[in-house]
């Protein structure tokens, strides 16, 4: 048995505390030994100036785990083929770490649209998935998925287009950001 990692993948856009606190739950009650935030370069699907840029959101995510152990960033996704496709991250880090047991970390959400996933099916075969709640969602997993466990982690329903506009607004969001890139968001 490897190290549990769990892979927790986005654009973070930008990291917030529902992130860490989700992560945190994974760690401590979910036996995960550590969760790597696995930043997403731009996808193609959004719009450009929606997103922080990369190595922004890179630092940013850096600064907000920083002091937690069991924490770590991934740029990996930098450095694949465009787009990012969760299968090849996954081969990639399975083939660069091979001591460590890989848990796809998702939100209902996505696990509603799984099926259409480049292939779904391997990362079903190969990789356990954690799914977590999401306000409007249900989790059901068929019993021929025994790789796949839904968690009962605290629901949180904080998302960073809220936190963008808010602040875009002119509102003190302080507290729904990690001490460490409140910085970045100074209201004066």
């Amino acid at each position: 048995m490897g190290l549990k990692t769990g892979i927790y993948s986005g654009s973070f856009n930008p990291i917030h505390i529902g992130h860490l606190a989700l992560a945190n739950w994974l760690c401590e009650f979910e036996g995960l030994d550590e969760v790597w935030f696995v930043i997403t370069p731009h996808n193609p699907l959004k719009k450009k100036n929606e997103l922080l840029d990369d190595s922004l959101r890179l630092e940013m995510a850096k600064a907000a785990i920083s002091g937690y152990p069991k924490f770590k960033v991934s740029d990996i996704e930098f450095h694949l083929p465009k787009p990012s496709y969760s299968i090849d991250t996954l081969r990639t880090l399975s083939h660069d770490y091979p001591d460590r047991d890989f848990y796809f970390i998702m939100g209902a959400d996505n696990w509603q649209l799984f099926p259409r996933w480049k292939n779904f099916e391997e990362i079903l075969n190969n990789y356990k998935l954690l799914v977590y709640p999401r306000q409007g969602f249900e989790i059901s997993i068929p019993e021929i998925y025994p790789n796949v466990k839904k968690v009962n982690a605290p629901l949180m329903e904080i998302s960073s287009t809220f936190i963008r506009n808010a602040y875009q607004s002119g509102k003190d969001v302080r507290f729904f950001l990690p001490e460490g890139i409140r910085s970045y968001f100074k209201t004066e």
